[in-house]
């Protein structure tokens, strides 16, 4: 198994600060940076902008944006791409592809997961949930469980989970048109809910709709913690990232309030980066933290629920896309290669950390 290891400690660097870095000051002189080292290993490596992890025993498989499943072994990080079959193809430009990826919960039996992705159809751009089978190696698409959400090059959500009451979960984006986030009669801009067969269940907060939350500019993570409390993440618009406390029917403000603003019948952020940029992707909870992954961050970052503080656990690795908890084991996979960042050799690349207990 490969392995990059990090000392445990912590470093110091300097870098030089220009206009163009987000930390620079009026003077052009270096600045120091504390950088949190920590243990790390590298499971796999090569990967092509891989999205969403799943585990089952010790096998990952983790969807890639440009259309493909790549299986790993986690005990010897063997690599195996595994083609995914569908009616529409996948539309892999801007910010869409094939997005989420879920293992169904009687996967051991059934070898089903659910997958969203992007399509186009009549010129126009969507997104859709599927529910693929895997047939000798290849995912094959079984049947459609949610077409027509609205997509496009920017704001495409994508992340899907099956909640601790059974109902499945996804974000939606704005598709970069703000208004959407507003129109409960919209897909677009929301968190959407349903029973595992596409219908609508009927303690859904709004009449025969998927619609669960509104006012979602680009949220981009799911999470519950121990008591079923849910958590998103979400892209604001300039930095003002968000972690919010999802509840059935709230409006979340988007395009109308962000960061600190209030406004009637409008939640606030549980949190805000204020006027510093993760742009947040895949999250996980335990302990009363919530494990945050950073995109133009370029680290996992930690929010305590309990005294509202925030820590980094691991960086310097580019630009942290997902991550998985497993006991005190964190899995984690980087984008460096979605265009947006700078590829390393080895990238994109699975790592595998220890949390303290």
């Amino acid at each position: 198994m490969k392995k990059f290891m990090f000392n445990i400690g912590l470093i110091f660097i300097l870098v030089a600060c220009s206009p163009g870095n987000e930390q620079s000051t009026d003077k052009d002189e270096p600045e120091a940076v504390e950088v949190i080292a920590r243990q790390a290993e590298i499971i796999a490596t090569d990967l092509q902008i891989p999205w969403n992890i799943n585990k089952y025993n010790d096998t990952f498989y983790l969807s890639q944006r440009e259309g493909s499943i790549i299986k790993v072994d986690g005990s010897s990080g063997l690599t195996t791409i595994q083609s995914v079959e569908v009616t529409k193809d996948v539309l892999h430009e801007g910010e869409g592809g094939l997005l989420g990826f879920i293992l169904a919960p009687d996967f051991d039996r059934s070898e089903e997961a659910f997958a969203y992705h992007t399509y186009e159809q009549a010129g126009e751009v969507f997104n859709r949930i599927i529910v693929l089978t895997l047939e000798q190696g290849i995912w094959n698409e079984d049947r459609v469980i949610l077409d027509g959400i609205p997509g496009g090059r920017i704001h495409n959500g994508g992340r899907i989970k099956i909640g601790p009451d059974g109902k499945l979960y996804a974000t939606a984006g704005d598709a970069g048109i703000p208004e959407h986030a507003q129109n409960v009669d919209s897909l677009a801009g929301k968190i959407l809910r349903m029973e595992l067969d596409g219908s609508i269940p009927n303690d859904n907060p709004f009449g025969n709709s998927y619609v669960y939350s509104f006012g979602h500019r680009n949220p981009q993570g799911l999470a519950w913690d121990e008591d079923g409390t849910l958590y998103s993440s979400e892209h604001g618009q300039t930095a003002h990232d968000e972690l919010n406390l999802i509840q059935p029917g709230k409006n979340y403000g988007w395009p109308i309030i962000e960061g600190d603003q209030l406004a009637e019948n409008m939640e606030t952020p549980l949190f805000h980066t204020g006027y510093e940029t993760w742009a947040p992707s895949g999250i996980s909870v335990k302990n009363n933290k919530i494990y945050v992954t950073n995109l133009r961050g370029e680290a996992i970052r930690v929010y305590n629920l309990t005294d509202q503080t925030v820590d980094t656990l691991f960086e310097n690795a580019g630009r942290m896309r997902d991550v998985l908890i497993e006991g005190n084991v964190l899995y984690t996979i980087t984008n460096n290669r979605d265009g947006r960042g700078n590829p390393r050799e080895g990238d994109d690349k699975l790592y595998k950390i220890f949390l303290d207990q």
